[in-house]
């Protein structure tokens, strides 16, 4: 199947596909006298599996070494457990972040008398950092 068939069945854009091949997280297919890529059963597995990794807020690198660990019919189960409890740490500090984030804002919000007029706590606050947790970066997670 072509790239935009191999995207449909396997929800992953065509984008972020060509994406992966070119980190090397997918292996590049096969093409077709024409030189389209050549999509297989394979590679949609694959990319079932980076999406659902995705899914769950995965890095790339960690997507990286869970792949080598599929691929590897040795692999110790005790690996991918630790991997997955260390994922779910950083979740939650995330979600922790997050939530003073949110509080920070309807702090401010209730703050604000949204009156019409110039004056704003929101924008006092975002000036001088007062009232704002201290969080070194918002959580991003770029989509498929």
């Amino acid at each position: 199947m072509n790239i935009g068939q191999a995207a449909q069945a396997s929800g992953v854009s065509a984008k972020m596909i060509r994406y992966y091949e070119s980190i090397g997280l997918v292996p590049a297919p096969g093409r077709r006298e024409s030189g389209y890529r050549d999509y297989g059963h394979a590679d949609l597995h694959r990319l079932a599996f980076i999406r659902h990794a995705r899914d769950l807020g995965f890095s790339l690198e960690r997507i990286r070494v869970l792949l080598a660990l599929w691929s590897d019919a040795d692999r110790s189960n005790a690996e991918v457990k630790a991997l997955a409890l260390g994922h779910v740490r950083e979740l939650e500090t995330r979600a922790h972040q997050l939530q003073e984030m949110a509080d920070a804002l309807r702090r401010l919000a209730g703050a604000c008398e949204g009156d019409g007029r110039p004056d704003c706590p929101i924008i006092t606050s975002l000036e001088s950092g007062a009232g704002l947790p201290t969080v070194s970066a918002a959580p991003a997670r770029a989509r498929h």
